[in-house]
């Protein structure tokens, strides 16, 4: 089974890109992140001529995520428990939820999760408490769900927006007071560690970025940041065989400032066999 997951930065700008992309790399099932337009505005039909499901959460021109799946989906659930909200209270005092979290069943019970996390803005700004407090309350719905089925083959992937390491960053120095690399930030993705989830992607690729800014040359001058990850389960890591970053994806016209994050999984295989453990 081969799993990716991509912020497309706009799915109506990149549909080609991405169709062609699931075709070339052969790939199962897609996690999309800031699709950046409503349900009914996703282009449906390029997708299902590729012999693709899609499954989309979308409310309005911003955030977005869904699915691409060739061996089906479901189980498809919304949000998670205690999500928080942000922006202007609606009539009732609550703050609107916005479309960042889709969970989704495929193959034989892998249970993934397609996240946008918060980006958090700047420092102090509210915009980043909300960061954290929605960290803090997918961190506790995951912790119910591993100590409840504890072998689940389970996946949390996506746009972190969180940068766990320094060189995870093209120079720590530009970041200085900035988001994406405070302690806070990344005390909150350690935190999912700590319930036993894993990179499965960094032992296999130690190096590389999975965005780049569109301003300054970034891309050209390799100043970019890995932000997007793939965090699994025991179950899950045990299963994984291969990963990849498709950095060719920011090449060419139009490309998202994201490239995909690929891992391929052994899901049918007995998780007591002699393949090593990658975490």
């Amino acid at each position: 089974m081969r799993i990716a997951t991509w912020n497309v930065n706009s799915i109506r700008a990149r549909t080609a890109r991405v169709v062609d992309w699931l075709q070339r790399a052969d790939v199962d099932v897609l996690a999309l992140q800031e699709i950046k337009c409503r349900d009914d505005q996703f282009p449906h039909e390029a997708f299902e001529q590729a012999g693709y499901e899609v499954v989309t959460y979308g409310l309005n021109q911003w955030n977005g995520v869904g699915f691409a799946s060739r061996i089906g989906l479901a189980d498809v659930t919304r949000d998670f428990p205690g999500i928080p909200g942000f922006g202007k209270p609606l009539p009732d005092g609550t703050l609107p939820i916005e479309a960042r979290a889709l969970a989704v069943t495929v193959g034989d019970g892998v249970r993934l999760s397609s996240l946008y996390v918060p980006n958090g803005r700047e420092l102090g700004h509210p915009h980043y408490d909300y960061k954290l407090e929605w960290l803090a309350r997918l961190q506790e719905d995951t912790r119910r769900r591993l100590e409840a089925e504890p072998q689940t083959l389970l996946a949390l992937m996506g746009d972190w927006n969180i940068a766990p390491l320094d060189e995870d960053v093209w120079d720590i120095r530009v970041f200085d007071g900035a988001t994406h690399v405070s302690e806070p930030e990344r005390e909150a993705f350690r935190s999912f560690e700590a319930l036993g989830l894993r990179d499965v992607v960094r032992p296999l690729v130690p190096k590389g970025y999975t965005y780049w800014d569109y301003k300054q040359l970034r891309f050209p001058r390799n100043e970019g940041m890995r932000i997007d990850f793939v965090l699994g389960s025991p179950a899950f890591a045990g299963a994984v065989t291969g990963a990849s970053i498709e950095r060719n994806e920011r090449k060419g016209d139009a490309p998202s400032d994201h490239v995909p994050v690929l891992v391929e999984l052994d899901a049918d295989s007995p998780l007591d066999d002699d393949r090593p453990m990658i975490f």
